[in-house]
Order: C-alpha cells, then sequence, then structure tokens
C-alpha cells in the first residue's frame, strides 16, 4: 500500500529553522515570548514545511480545543471581510483554528458560542456586538475567555478599539477646513433609539466638530439606518436629497455607504468632489480605485487582529487578571473625493 508523505513535525520545524522544539511550540502557541527575528524563522520554517500543530493532541494535554470562535455583525461587508481573514491568519500563526459565526440579526448566536466554550467545544470567543444591550456580556456573570471588538463600551471583559469619536471628529474637521459648510451624516441621527455604539460615538465626535467651528449640528442632514451597505447608502442618500436641506459635504460612517452615496449623488448629477464632498470610513479596498478615490478613515487591522488574538490567548492561560483594553491608532487618509 502507498503511503503520502509523512506528515511534519516540531522537531522537524525545530531543525530547519535551527531552534529548539520548545522554541517552536512557544511561536505556534503564542504563549511565551519570542523574540521577532527567531519568530519570522520559525513562522518560515512551518510556510516551508507545511506543519500543521496537532490541536487533538494538544487539547488532551490541556484541556483546550485549540479553537477559537469569532462572531461579527455582518460578513457580508468588505471591512469584516478583510478583518475576518487578518484574524484566521493571526489565529493560524498563533496555532489556533476559528470557528466563524454572524451575529448582527440574531443576537442569541453570541449565547450559542458562550454555551460552546462552557461545553469545551472552544477555548475563547471575539465578539463584536453592534449594541451592548443585546450582548450576553450584559447578561452573564460567568463568562469564558471573551474579548470584545469595536465601539462597545464596557470594563467587563478585554476589548479592542478604534477612537471613533475623535475619529468623527478628525473627519468632520477636515470637511469644514476644505470650504464645506453643511456637512450631512449617512449612519447617524440625533435622537435615534436603536442606534449603535458606532453610530453614537461617530456622530457624538462629528457634533463636537461642529460646534468647535461656530456651527450647531442640523438634525434635517442626518440620516440614520441600519444597513450599513452600498445598497443602504444609495436608499439614505435618496432621502437626504428629498428633505431639500442643503448640504455641500457627507461623512458616510462606513465606505460602503459612501460608495452607494457617491452614486446616487452623480446619478442626478452632482460632482464629487466638486459639488459634494464625500468621506467614508474603514479604507477597505475599492476606497483607493473608486473615480474619484475616497478620503476615508484608516486603521492597521493586522495590529488590530493581532492585539484582539493576543489578548483572548492571554485572557486563555489566565483568567484572573483585570479586563484591558487596547486602542489600535487611526489616521485620516485624504483622497480625491475631497479634493477640490
Amino acid at each position: 500500500m502507498t503511503r503520502g508523505p509523512r506528515r511534519a513535525t516540531v522537531k522537524d520545524v525545530a531543525a530547519l529553522a535551527g531552534v529548539s522544539p520548545k522554541t517552536v511550540s512557544n511561536v505556534v502557541t503564542g504563549t511565551v515570548f519570542v523574540r521577532p527575528d527567531t519568530r519570522e524563522k520559525v513562522l518560515a520554517a512551518v510556510e516551508e514545511l507545511r506543519f500543521v500543530p496537532n490541536l487533538s493532541a494538544r487539547s488532551l494535554r490541556n484541556g483546550r480545543t485549540g479553537v477559537i470562535a469569532l462572531a461579527l455583525p455582518d460578513l457580508a461587508t468588505a471591512f469584516s471581510a478583510d478583518m475576518l481573514h487578518r484574524v484566521v491568519q493571526v489565529a493560524h500563526e498563533r496555532g489556533m483554528a476559528v470557528l466563524i459565526e454572524e451575529t448582527a440579526a440574531e443576537p442569541q448566536r453570541e449565547y450559542d458560542l458562550v454555551s460552546r466554550a462552557r461545553e469545551h467545544q472552544i477555548d475563547g470567543l471575539i465578539l463584536n456586538p453592534i449594541r451592548l444591550k443585546d450582548s450576553i456580556v450584559v447578561h452573564d456573570d460567568q463568562l469564558p475567555p471573551v474579548v470584545l471588538i469595536g465601539e462597545v463600551e464596557q470594563h467587563k471583559v478585554d476589548r479592542v478599539l478604534i477612537d471613533s469619536r475623535q475619529a468623527g471628529y478628525e473627519v468632520t474637521a477636515h470637511l469644514l477646513e476644505r470650504g464645506a459648510k453643511r456637512v450631512a451624516v449617512l449612519g447617524g441621527e440625533t435622537g435615534a433609539t436603536d442606534a449603535t455604539a458606532t453610530s453614537i460615538q461617530r456622530l457624538e465626535g462629528h457634533h463636537r466638530a461642529l460646534r468647535d467651528h461656530g456651527i450647531e449640528p442640523d438634525p434635517a442632514i442626518e440620516v440614520y439606518f441600519q444597513e450599513w451597505s452600498m445598497v443602504g447608502g444609495a436608499a439614505a442618500a435618496e432621502e437626504l436629497l428629498s428633505r431639500d436641506a442643503g448640504f455641500d459635504a457627507i461623512m458616510a460612517f462606513t465606505d460602503s455607504i459612501a460608495f452607494g452615496a457617491m452614486h446616487v449623488l452623480q446619478e442626478h448629477g452632482l460632482s464629487v468632489p466638486g459639488d459634494v464632498l464625500v468621506s467614508g470610513f474603514d479604507d477597505v479596498e475599492h476606497a483607493r480605485f473608486m473615480n474619484p478615490s475616497l478620503t476615508t478613515v484608516a486603521l492597521d487591522r493586522r495590529a488590530f487582529a493581532e492585539a484582539a488574538v493576543d489578548l483572548l490567548m492571554t485572557r486563555i492561560e489566565d483568567r484572573a487578571t483585570p479586563p484591558r483594553a487596547v486602542a489600535v491608532p487611526h489616521e485620516l487618509v485624504i483622497r480625491g473625493s475631497t479634493t477640490r
């Protein structure tokens, strides 16, 4: 009987990288710090040998599965797809597999994932709730290892975030400095009863920037809606135009919203940026290739994924340490959509 090629072992990786098997284990599990140059050599050897950690054997030794879960509100968005890619990539480098779930329409799925963790089917969770009141985090005092990502503010579990208030401020200030007088908002609205944490924080930053420039916010040019997509952005832009309230700039709360809005503006004979300045959030790949290219808020998604996975792995090792919050820096990337 013909056998397939022999599966690479930790010793094989160690020999190729010129390190000890223990160092390979430390790199793969991510539980012990390894110098970056050494880590790179080990990862190169892992890639060359196509080494796959034996998760089932590790589970027998330490009672863990080697599997974590990632739950995002909407897997169909470009931002979610890239974040998913980054988290899976980082987790794989740490020797972990990732279970994927979508939760926006059904918060109950968070509860199902927590049940799996309690049944030892997964070791921990990375959750991205859109509203704290809907999340299991506020309803359960005996949580497994959990890391929250996104704007939901709490001090019960670890979280990774960007400063959305400051980002919203910077975008609005930029639009005003480029000559805008009436900055409309797509994705946030004063007094919206079901607003997400992201929407609330970006709108707060927007309002602060307006007031710092001597302008009082006008609810007539704020549109809140739940479908943060190109379709939703197009519908919101149509709604904004129908109000006939007058605006010369749009701050869209995601790039996808901005793409839909730009399409509608152009269909109505309005040029971007000639008639209306437009900005987005997230810096998805398409933002660079739009015509005009889109001004947007960017963050290092690789650093974001690393922070989330590493916080979770630390929490899996030690549940007693106080919760931590890691803020990942952002930057405003200025492109053609706001350059006249």
